[in-house]
């Protein structure tokens, strides 16, 4: 997987929230900060 450069945009991706409905980044796109938590380990 290649890096992402400081202050560049990030690549769209989809996952699943904690309901299972799939959500993107590109859904995000126009708010100001976006905080995203990769939790390791659970199931």
């Amino acid at each position: 997987m290649s890096k992402v450069q400081v202050n560049a945009e990030a690549p769209d991706f989809v996952l699943n929230d904690f309901d299972g409905k799939e959500i993107s980044l590109s859904k995000f796109k126009n708010i100001k900060n976006v905080l995203l938590v990769f939790n390791r380990g659970f199931f």
